[in-house]
């Protein structure tokens, strides 16, 4: 048992869109992820997942509407939901999901990230 420093967290790493994993408890990941540009559509068969803002800003783009998310704020995407995230400059994030989830959801795509580093 440690606390974690979430903000030095995203000092260790560079890539955008290839989440981390800070944490875990109760079958849930913590995660932190750099983001930049779009992501892909697509939605999670069995899990939710949150996305808690830290830094910069960032646009969930849902069939229906469009939700911003600014620093300090999270979003909570409910399982089966179609929903593509895209950040217009880079935005960090702490991302609340299931052990299972992979990034890219019901698909496999050359941005799905099937083994997560441990930071």
């Amino acid at each position: 048992m440690q606390k974690i420093k979430v903000i030095e967290k995203f000092s260790l790493f560079q890539e955008h869109w290839s989440p981390k994993i800070i944490a875990e408890l109760n079958g849930q990941q913590v995660k932190v992820a750099k983001l930049l540009g779009e992501f892909d559509w697509h939605f999670h068969e069995n899990e939710d997942e949150l996305f808690w803002v830290i830094k910069g800003s960032l646009e969930m783009h849902l069939r229906d509407r469009v939700v911003s998310i600014e620093a300090g704020e999270f979003f909570v995407v409910p399982r089966n939901v179609e929903h593509k995230p895209v950040a217009k400059s880079e935005c960090h994030v702490v991302l609340f999901e299931p052990a299972s989830t992979l990034n890219t959801g019901h698909e496999i795509t050359d941005r799905t990230v099937s083994e997560l580093d441990r930071i």
